[in-house]
């Protein structure tokens, strides 16, 4: 199995992301293309010992780019994971 660090690759601080986790105790992170929800939940469980309730992903193709007159380029792709936890628990990022 991959480490926890390996599978979350960076936590999602945007100002929908703020209203899922005030409104609804869900948490958005950026993962490993490649992981599975199963894989998702146990990397959040055992990285933050919290318990996942549920898990939504979804992949995000990269905008097409363009610096100057040059060729167009794209950002990178990624894939989004939202994790609801269980009632009553929270992470703190601060």
């Amino acid at each position: 199995m991959k480490e926890p660090h390996d599978i979350i690759k960076s936590v999602r601080l945007s100002e929908r992301a703020t209203l899922l986790t005030e409104n609804y105790n869900q948490y958005t992170f950026i993962v490993d293309r490649k992981a599975t929800k199963p894989e998702i939940s146990k990397a959040v469980e055992t990285a933050f010992g919290k318990k996942v309730i549920q898990v939504r992903t979804m992949n995000i193709d990269g905008k097409p780019k363009r610096r100057g007159n040059g060729p167009i380029g794209r950002t990178n792709h990624y894939k989004k994971a939202i994790v609801r936890l269980k009632e009553g628990e929270k992470l703190d990022f601060a």
